[in-house]
């Protein structure tokens, strides 16, 4: 299947770049000394690992100083939000929003449970927070906002500069989960407000298991991976060398590629989507049309289920994803789109097409060219029909009704 699949799933993960995978395999094999090592053996190892934080950094605009190693998003999250708490210890309320990775989510949930208080600001119909509500909720005991860049389903981009500056204002520290963000929208660290920001490798062509956590200089921080003395003692372990090599090459080819790749993906993404729109009734387009990533689309197709669209276009070797996950033997819907307060019909018929720089012409064309077959055979078996159905009505309160 993989040498014909059209894969439009990239938010979830992407292909390796082939001059990644050659940049990396010589550290499996020739150049496998520790790059802690005193001996030149493993010095030359050590210097790959300097040279690829420098790529990270130079990605960022950042200092090399300032980019720890990590095995990806997930630690990255946990890894900032457990030291800006530890290193405040008299502070003990937390600010992140209901949109949020669950790699922040969750970690939220559980420091609920040993004695933080949590705020988890709420967003409107467009996916975008109200920053009166953030102002309302900042106090002298806020330790930290942790708040995404990029939402990995809609791709609705927050305003992370203005929310930065309250922030700094209330005197808390600032992570931002910037793993769908990075290689896709310009930044710079040295004019940021953001304290701690969050990267993964396999979101912008490296492999699986292979991050990196922004420190900005001079911010206070206790590692949560104790051991020897690598990365200037806040990531204890053996550095995953092919990895930071692989990771430092995706930086320097995201930044190559920035302009032109974003651009290009923008214009097939408005095609896919706009075309879908107009030629397939009774659609429409989650999240903020105007901020948002310009690989990412989703789109909510009303009366039918979006596991259904998946399994179609599963059939015909189309890689895509839904904006509901089956739980249990029960459909359980986005807590993304279920923040926005989207409709029953519309939260459980949503799929996200996420597209990348090896995205083709042709295979948008074969995606929109079977796409409305699909919604007309599956609306046809559609036990509902319209909105005005009770059953739908008592559903849609009972969903909406949930407060994360």
């Amino acid at each position: 299947m993989h040498k014909d699949c059209i894969y439009l799933d990239n938010n979830a993960t992407t292909k390796v770049d082939p001059a990644i995978v050659e940049a990396m395999l010589p550290y499996f094999s020739d150049y496998y000394g520790n790059p802690s090592s005193m001996h030149t053996f493993g010095g030359q190892v050590g210097k790959a690992v300097r040279l690829a934080r420098e790529q990270v950094a130079a990605l960022l605009g950042a200092e090399e100083s300032e980019i720890i190693f990590t095995s990806g998003g997930t630690e990255g999250d946990n890894a900032a939000i457990r030291a800006a708490l530890l290193a405040q210890p008299q502070k003990r309320h937390i600010i992140t929003t209901q949109v949020e990775h669950p790699a922040v989510l969750n970690v939220c949930q559980q420091l609920e449970t040993q004695g933080y208080s949590v705020t988890y600001l709420s967003v409107n119909r467009q996916g975008q927070l109200d920053l009166n509500e953030l102002e309302a909720s900042l106090t002298g005991n806020t330790a930290l906002v942790t708040i995404m860049y990029a939402n990995n389903e809609t791709g609705t981009v927050f305003p992370i500069e203005q929310i930065g500056l309250r922030v700094k204002e209330s005197g808390a520290l600032f992570h931002v989960d910037a793993v769908q963000a990075v290689g896709k929208i310009p930044m710079n660290m040295k004019t940021s407000t953001i304290d701690m920001l969050t990267l993964s490798g396999h979101k912008m062509h490296a492999p699986k298991g292979i991050g990196a956590l922004y420190l900005r200089r001079g911010v206070r921080f206790r590692p949560m991976i104790i051991g020897g003395g690598q990365q200037r003692g806040r990531r204890a372990g053996t550095e995953n060398v092919p990895g930071v090599v692989a990771l430092g090459k995706a930086a320097e080819l995201e930044l190559l590629h920035l302009e032109e790749a974003t651009a290009r993906e923008k214009q097939l993404r408005d095609r896919l989507e706009q075309t879908l729109i107009n030629t397939i009734p009774n659609c429409e387009v989650n999240g903020d049309p105007a901020n948002r990533l310009p690989n990412t689309t989703n789109i909510g197709f009303k009366y039918i289920e979006g596991e259904a669209i998946l399994l179609h276009l599963n059939k015909h070797n189309i890689c895509a994803s839904s904006g509901s996950a089956c739980s249990s033997g029960s459909l359980e819907p986005s807590h993304v789109l279920r923040a926005m307060g989207l409709p029953y019909t519309i939260l459980h018929g949503s799929i996200r097409f996420s597209l990348c720089r090896y995205t083709t012409e042709a295979e948008i064309d074969a995606v929109l060219a079977i796409m409305p077959d699909i919604i007309e055979r599956l609306r046809a078996l559609s036990p509902f029909k319209n909105d005005n159905v009770g059953w739908l009505q008592q559903q849609e309160k009972s969903v909406l009704g949930v407060g994360r």
